[in-house]
């Protein structure tokens, strides 16, 4: 790639896996605030059980996990290892990234649409929400990336521009037509859901926003999501990703059927959709002809 700078690819992958590793620790903090509501700034970072500040010794990526043996220093908590593990995920993921694009402004921009989905997935697992902030926010960072990205590349800035709204319209629009079609069949079937319309509610009429936007089975948020995605990948990139979360999907939920020993028990489609839009990202063959 034209951009590319002149920087060793050896080099290049470890200093990116290195970024990612404090990336990653910084996800973690947005991981666990922003479902709450909290600050990402203040308080500094602390311990969630003891409230007890991390000196910066032991907020180290994965080293201090590792030297501290999992605990809290001062009550002796023990940590989650998916703190560690979101580090080396984001690690890893911009190793990958530098890896298929070289180092320039494609992989910058790849960079930040992956950890953007890494903390959105995981959100979604553990609170089955996808806050605005990531997917809204990471929809207006694309429409200004892509372009950006690419007249640094010594490309045309207007069709990057036009390809990224395109794909946010249609990441968008394909899976609000999915959640809005299968709520009116739903509705039209007489069929009810655990949480739709809920218990002593009524389905929302034409005139009410939740007839638009309140699907059973699917978040609004997942719509957002895949409209960010799409601004990142463009239409076929939506449609690629949309193909592989679906199969995806179905492998997350026999998995989390097994392991909670159910198959009603609910799990968030963030997770699948984040993990077949990195899949279409990160792989140099495409998955669609047209694509």
């Amino acid at each position: 790639m034209g951009a590319d700078l002149a920087i060793p690819l050896p080099a290049a992958t470890a200093g990116a896996g290195l970024l990612g590793l404090v990336v990653g620790s910084f996800l973690n903090v947005v991981i666990h605030r922003l479902p709450r509501g909290e600050s990402l700034v203040r308080p500094g970072s602390r311990c969630p059980a003891c409230g007890r500040p991390i000196r910066p010794l032991e907020n180290i990526p994965v080293l201090s996990y590792l030297a501290l043996r999992g605990r809290c220093r001062g009550c002796g908590t023990r940590i989650p290892p998916r703190y560690p593990a979101v580090e080396l995920a984001c690690g890893l993921l911009f190793a990958l990234v530098i890896l298929r694009f070289g180092v320039g402004p494609a992989a910058g921009m790849h960079a930040v649409l992956g950890a953007l989905l890494l903390a959105a997935a995981v959100i979604d697992l553990d609170h089955r929400i996808i806050p605005d902030e990531l997917s809204l926010g990471g929809l207006l960072l694309g429409l200004g990336l892509v372009p950006a990205a690419a007249w640094l590349e010594g490309h045309p800035w207007l069709p990057a521009l036009l390809r990224s709204g395109l794909g946010a319209v249609v990441g968008g629009g394909v899976l609000w037509t999915v959640g809005f079609l299968h709520a009116r069949a739903s509705a039209a079937a007489g069929r009810r859901f655990e949480h739709w319309p809920g218990e002593g509610q009524d389905l929302p009429r034409p005139g009410e926003l939740d007839y638009w936007i309140w699907f059973p089975g699917l978040g609004f948020g997942d719509v957002k999501l895949m409209a960010m995605i799409g601004a990142f990948l463009g239409p076929a990139g939506v449609l690629e990703t949309v193909v592989l979360a679906s199969l995806l999907g179905v492998v997350f939920g026999l998995l989390t059927a097994a392991v909670r020993r159910s198959l009603a028990v609910p799990f968030g489609f963030g997770p699948a959709i984040a993990a077949g839009a990195l899949l279409v990202a990160l792989s140099p063959v495409r998955l669609l002809p047209f694509s």
